[in-house]
């Protein structure tokens, strides 16, 4: 029972704030609210065992991927705030104010991965999964990182949208969600 109080306390939130995208299947906000709640199912299942017999191999992984994700949007956040000119003049309805970039950031993080805030909660998603792994939590695992892969999908349709062709040679040159890999 504990598990759904703390699924429906963190997921009333995420609702208000996916609101203008959440019967929008064209935008990324859509996909992106559907792995935001699989990570809070997967929070509400695990934090009981959050510092679970705590030198284990599992345990040393998971708190290194969670260090990764903490890693990637603090980094993230800040380029985007300092790089990307967020102005008015993006004016789309479906993005968040700090989302309506104006400028393509590809230098730091972005040089490397287009997608770090996506990339931190790929990372957020397995690490918390990772605390006590079960069939049915590697389940909801896959499916977040099945959502986060459309969310980056329909970003970069957004993208190209705006930046055109400098957007699709970007793409050429980053990896989507982990530098030299994917």
């Amino acid at each position: 029972m504990d598990r759904i109080i703390v699924f429906v306390m963190f997921s009333i939130p995420i609702v208000i704030i996916s609101w203008k995208t959440l019967f929008n299947f064209k935008s990324h906000g859509f996909y992106r609210f559907f792995s935001w709640e699989c990570i809070v199912w997967l929070f509400a299942s695990n934090y009981k065992y959050w510092f679970d017999n705590p030198f284990s191999i599992r345990q040393i992984f998971s708190w290194i991927f969670l260090l990764i994700a903490l890693y990637l949007v603090v980094v993230g956040v800040i380029l985007i705030k300092s790089k990307g000119k967020p102005l008015k003049s993006r004016n789309e309805k479906t993005l968040y104010e700090f989302e309506q970039t104006t400028a393509l950031i590809d230098k730091g993080i972005f040089r490397y991965i287009r997608h770090p805030l996506y990339s931190s909660l790929l990372f957020l998603t397995w690490g918390i999964c990772l605390k006590n792994p079960t069939h049915e939590l590697l389940a909801v695992s896959i499916l977040s990182t099945a959502f986060l892969n459309l969310t980056a999908i329909f970003d970069e349709k957004e993208c190209i949208a705006f930046f055109g062709d400098r957007y699709i040679e970007y793409m050429k040159r980053s990896k989507r969600f982990i530098p030299f890999l994917i």
